[in-house]
């Protein structure tokens, strides 16, 4: 492993916090709607809770809406999500899941808690990454990839430093299950207090550090709760050493230089593909969800 410390560019803390639906309390971390090239291939990080939910009759979540142009990553640490799209693919995601859903030429769906954790309530974490496609896969057929727990490798971490599960792209020579457009990592790292960690991130990536719970030193600077290091595209590993137990979404991507022009849900490369997005979508030619 490299010792090379690679330079920390940027801190991005809550640009705000809100509601999405009423089932998800969200601190949007990052979006497109500023610096989209820095932050490339990611479009948007969204981290909800940690929230405790009280037990409910009806499943609290957000209802049907569209997307085009990019793919949607939920991670769940707590809780349970439940998923349906206008392809006729769904499932409900607990706690160590990942739905990876390519929306791609467009697509219609929604998201609410499980019947059963709507039922129990309880604790709840998740995070939501909005995850561009390049210009020849945005207008490709969607899809849906369904990835359970068991599905992801977990890589013990050096001198009980922790474990990395991967969930894309590689780590120490694990190879996680999400296939990616475009080359991805996507680590989630659980450390252990006095961890002392150096990660090789991939030279030319865009590369990111998401502090989820605890106190990590990135480098010689601290992060907490709901902060991202982002860090140089050049450069060796970072060191990262957790002052008590912590957990971090470690993501690196190649950037995709393109333009980006986004309008709500809807993610391009230019206006009048916006505009056709709006169109098409008002014309009904994203499909519909099929009745239970």
């Amino acid at each position: 492993m490299s010792n090379q410390v690679r330079e920390i560019i940027e801190t991005k803390r809550p640009l705000s916090r809100h509601w999405v639906g009423d089932g998800f309390p969200v601190r949007t971390l990052f979006s497109y709607d500023a610096g989209a090239a820095n932050t490339s291939p990611f479009l948007l990080f969204d981290y909800a809770g940690p929230h405790l939910f009280e037990p409910t009759h009806g499943q609290r979540g957000v209802g049907q809406h569209p997307h085009r142009g990019f793919e949607t990553v939920t991670i769940v640490y707590d809780g349970e999500v439940a998923h349906k799209d206008s392809t006729g693919q769904g499932g409900v995601i607990g706690p160590g899941d990942v739905q990876w859903m390519t929306a791609a030429g467009g697509i219609i769906h929604e998201e609410f808690h499980s019947p059963a954790f709507a039922k129990t309530g309880g604790p709840f974490r998740m995070v939501q990454l909005w995850v561009n496609l390049p210009a020849k896969a945005k207008m490709s057929q969607p899809g849906y990839q369904g990835i359970t727990k068991a599905d992801i490798p977990e890589v013990a971490l050096p001198e009980g430093a922790g474990t990395a599960r991967v969930i894309a792209g590689e780590f120490r020579g694990s190879k996680g299950p999400a296939r990616t457009a475009t080359p991805i990592n996507l680590w989630d790292v659980r450390l252990t207090a006095g961890a002392d960690v150096t990660f090789d991130l991939p030279e030319g990536h865009t590369a990111m550090i998401a502090v989820l719970a605890g106190h990590v030193t990135i480098g010689s600077q601290g992060f907490g709760e709901a902060e991202i290091a982002r860090l140089a595209r050049t450069g060796g590993g970072v060191r990262v050493k957790a002052d008590g137990d912590a957990l971090l979404l470690v993501l690196t991507g190649e950037p995709i230089a393109e333009p980006v022009v986004g309008y709500g849900p809807f993610v391009m490369n230019t206006q009048a593909e916006i505009r056709q997005a709006v169109d098409d979508f008002n014309s009904g030619r994203f499909g519909q969800i099929a009745p239970a």
